[in-house]
């Protein structure tokens, strides 16, 4: 006979994604209050191809077209913060959770691209020693996310099946 200690929880499936979801929404709410109480944090995450300079419009500073440039560094850390605070709210409605972390994990895989952006201006001729440790440390956790994200995503699918 198992030992039975009272009021002892006993975890389910659902209980543990559950758990992995809202832990999950936990960190992308925290990340999302960073990019408005910090935002000098991401600056280095966000691709210079994606910046137009104020008042510029989509101009580079050699005068070439930057196509993708629609939003100031600025602009794309605010919109990253909503988007973050709106996937951590999607994660909690079990109905939405499926989609939201499908969202979460190719949203985190987008951001790869300004990790590896921030690596390699960390090490370049204008990058500090913090800037390289800070960037990449940064960088591999990207993939511990993107794969919890994605678990919380599968996760949904294999208790129905």
């Amino acid at each position: 006979m198992p030992f039975y200690w009272p009021g002892a929880v006993h975890w389910s499936g659902a209980a543990t994604q559950s758990l992995s979801a809202a832990a999950l929404s936990a960190l992308l709410l925290s990340s999302a209050v960073k990019h408005f109480r910090d935002p000098g944090f991401y600056r280095q995450v966000v691709p210079g191809y994606l910046c137009r300079l104020d008042g510029q419009g989509s101009a580079g500073a050699a005068g070439g077209k930057r196509p993708l440039a629609v939003m100031t560094r600025e602009e794309w850390i605010a919109l990253s913060g909503l988007v973050e605070a709106g996937a951590a709210v999607g994660l909690l409605i079990p109905a939405a959770r499926r989609a939201t972390a499908t969202g979460v994990a190719v949203l985190l895989g987008v951001f790869l691209a300004g990790h590896v952006e921030a690596v390699r201006r960390a090490y370049g001729p204008s990058g500090s020693p913090a800037q390289r440790k800070v960037h990449t440390v940064r960088l591999p956790l990207q993939v511990p996310l993107i794969l919890w994200a994605w678990s919380v995503r599968n996760a949904g699918r294999r208790r129905s099946a």
